[in-house]
Order: structure tokens, then C-alpha cells, then sequence
């Protein structure tokens, strides 16, 4: 193989990494709609709030959890009927599959009908998680 052609294609390998990274970083954080998922309140400790619930997917590897765990804890502390929940995937990694979970952190906004209306892969931003309880 030629030097030149060697250094092309580490060159694009480069590229499409950079790019890659660029997709990742940007949609991090953002919000999605829930689906059609419904979650049992069953598969955590806490019970549904009256308005929304939290649902913080998390293992005890996850380096970003605690930082998660902080925020929708104090978002949930000062909304009315608000509950948040913790689920950690280390024991039970059965639930990451049913509710297509790859990634921690990874939160849910449930309706007090258990429908999920949003989720946020990643950390979410506290504009996007105030619009999406806004709109339970």
C-alpha cells in the first residue's frame, strides 16, 4: 500500500469519527417522544405522581448518573404532584430491554396514566425536561 494511499484513508476515517462524535454530542440530551411505551410503576420503588413522574434509568457504573439524580430530584421537589423514581439496569437488566433502554442515563417523563411523553437519552437539559412536564 502507498504512503499516500495509507494517509487518504486515515484521513476519512478521521473524518467520518469527527462526524460521528458531532451527531452524538448533538442530539444528547434532546428530547423524544415516549412512543407507545407504558411504564409499570411496578419496576421501581416510588409510585406515580399525581402530575408526572421521573424515570431515571441508571446502572452504578454510570458517571453522569449522580449529576442526573441531583437535578430531577430538586425538579421534582419543587413541582406539585411531581414523584421521581430511579431504576438501576444493573439489577435489572431485563428492563432495559423492554423499555429500549441503551444508554445511561436515559430519563422518561410518565403521565399519571403511566404513558411515557417524553425521553431524554443522556443528561437532559433542564429547558427540554420543563417544556416536556409542561406539556403532561
Amino acid at each position: 500500500m502507498s504512503p499516500v494511499l495509507a494517509f487518504s484513508l486515515l484521513g476519512a476515517l478521521l473524518v467520518v469519527g469527527v462526524i460521528a462524535g458531532a451527531a452524538i454530542r448533538l442530539l444528547d440530551g434532546r428530547r423524544r417522544g415516549g412512543g407507545h411505551l407504558l411504564f409499570d410503576a411496578a419496576h421501581s420503588d416510588g409510585e406515580l405522581g399525581a402530575t408526572a413522574t421521573l424515570v431515571q434509568f441508571s446502572t452504578e457504573t454510570c458517571a453522569r448518573c449522580p449529576q442526573v439524580r441531583r437535578m430531577l430530584s430538586d425538579i421534582a421537589a419543587d413541582g406539585d404532584g411531581l414523584e421521581h423514581v430511579e431504576v438501576d439496569l444493573t439489577h435489572r437488566p431485563d428492563l432495559s430491554t423492554r423499555y429500549r433502554v441503551l444508554q445511561t442515563p436515559t430519563t422518561f417523563v410518565v403521565g399519571p396514566d403511566g404513558i411515557v411523553r417524553a425521553r431524554f437519552n443522556g443528561v437532559p437539559r433542564r429547558d427540554a425536561l420543563s417544556e416536556a412536564l409542561a406539556a403532561v
